[in-house]
């Protein structure tokens, strides 16, 4: 499944998986770097919904602000 196509709780999820695959240990050099890609990748999904969320929080808040 691509990273744009994930909710928020399934990025998490699945790098919550992949850290702990990382911290376990017993991968080869090539499976941890693609572990690790995979994580980032995962990371920045989940800090793009937070922005996104932040972002309509504020402009809700300015709306309300604004009445």
């Amino acid at each position: 499944m691509s990273e744009e196509s994930l909710s928020y709780e399934q990025a998490r999820a699945e790098l919550v998986q992949v850290v702990e695959r990382l911290e376990a240990g017993g991968a080869t050099l090539e499976e941890s770097l693609a572990l690790w890609e995979r994580g980032e990748k995962l990371a920045d999904t989940c800090q793009a919904w937070l922005d996104g969320a932040r972002e309509r929080l504020e402009k809700a808040r300015e709306a309300r602000e604004a009445e």
